[in-house]
């Protein structure tokens, strides 16, 4: 069970990292991959309403992964940490070259972790 849990945080803090370092990348790291061309964003489905359908996935994998992680003595932590990261990420689009902060990102990161922290909290309170 240790190692489970072990490896469920090393996993967590990898995807944290990556996911920081795709964000401070000046231009789309994917796009440059997939079509050669750092301006050219892919789409895995398409926006909803003023979501960003790809942020909203990025947060929600990334909060279940810390959730799974930390579940048992830092959810409340491990949540601070993850709305404001994903204030945080969106605000440094400013500054970053190629980048641009959009409402509907900062929107579909937030909703990503409050999905999770939802989910979380009805699992919690549902047990007693």
């Amino acid at each position: 069970m240790k190692k489970k849990n072990l490896l469920t945080k090393i996993v967590f803090h990898i995807s944290n990292i990556g996911l920081i370092l795709i964000y401070l990348y000046p231009g789309s790291i994917f796009g440059l991959m997939l079509y050669g061309n750092v301006q050219k964003q892919p789409q895995l489905t398409s926006d909803f309403l003023i979501f960003s359908s790809n942020h909203i996935y990025a947060f929600f994998i990334l909060s279940l992964l810390g959730l799974i992680s930390y579940y048992k003595n830092k959810a409340k932590i491990l949540f601070f940490y993850l709305f404001f990261i994903s204030i945080f990420l969106e605000i440094c689009h400013i500054f970053v070259p190629q980048r641009s902060f959009e409402y509907y990102d900062l929107y579909g990161n937030f909703f990503g972790v409050f999905f999770v922290f939802i989910l979380f909290n009805f699992y919690k309170f549902s047990r007693y």
